[in-house]
């Protein structure tokens, strides 16, 4: 089995680590395979309360791995060329776009391509100061992927995600943080502990309220007004049926701090 990604659970935080450092942690078939199945297996994980997804070495991941594509365009292998995205690229977007629980980008150094897109797709990126973003598409000339089209103009609005997309060029964490696209940027050797801290607390916080909102706010983005507001109540019936709204309500009365065990 191959050991391009690494799975790992603690505490209720599962970790996912592309693990291809001499590849920058590019996509090959294999890796993709592999990533897709581990972010649903994540995704359907009743003791998994967030996910954490990293990588190793310089890069986070620049996207798809293009020695494998060449050799693919040289043999003219369009069938394995295209089926990728939506056999490998769109389940990995949807998994970490609309799982029920929150979702980090531990952005340890470069993500470009679908690395970027797989950022986008979590709920928070914290970056490391010598990190940064690359939509490098359109620099082959190609179209863009893994669900950047649907969450780049919902971070920094349509014309700056067309800009980008047009003009790719690696966009440093500093400005990514001033753009929108980096939640938090830390020093390089805080990532870890910054990231750990984070996913600690979301881990101990109230799993179906947090994806409860998550799905709401993605619901919202492409329905109206009336459609939004029923899609709430029906959260808002899902979580108050839960054992940590029950218990939390309890705590409050008795003016106690409430403990959420995501049930």
């Amino acid at each position: 089995m191959s050991d391009s990604v690494v799975y790992a659970v603690s505490d209720g935080v599962a970790t996912i680590t592309l693990n291809r450092p001499d590849a920058m942690n590019s996509l090959d078939t294999p890796t993709k395979v592999l990533l897709r199945d581990t972010v649903q297996a994540a995704a359907e994980d009743p003791a998994v309360r967030v996910v954490v997804l990293t990588g190793t070495g310089r890069a986070f991941c620049v996207g798809q791995d293009l020695k494998e594509h060449i050799g693919l365009l040289q043999a003219n292998d369009q069938a394995a060329l295209w089926s990728t995205v939506p056999d490998h690229y769109a389940p990995i977007a949807l998994a970490l776009t609309e799982m029920p629980k929150p979702v980090i980008a531990a952005v340890n150094g470069v993500a470009a391509g679908a690395g970027a897109s797989m950022a986008f797709a979590c709920d928070f990126r914290v970056v490391a100061d010598t990190a940064g973003f690359n939509l490098a598409f359109t620099g082959i000339a190609l179209s863009c992927d893994t669900g950047i089209s649907w969450t780049l103009p919902r971070l920094i609005g349509r014309a700056k995600a067309l800009e980008l997309l047009y003009f790719p060029r690696t966009i440093p964490a500093a400005e990514s943080l001033d753009l929108g696209l980096a939640s938090s940027v830390v020093p390089a050797d805080q990532l870890d502990a910054t990231v750990a801290e984070l996913a600690g607390k979301l881990a101990k916080g109230p799993t179906v309220a947090y994806g409860a909102v998550r799905q709401s706010v993605n619901y919202s983005a492409t329905h109206t007004l009336a459609e939004s507001l029923a899609f709430e109540a029906g959260q808002m019936q899902l979580t108050g049926a839960t054992e940590d709204h029950h218990n939390a309500v309890a705590s409050f009365v008795a003016k106690e701090k409430p403990t959420f065990t995501g049930k």
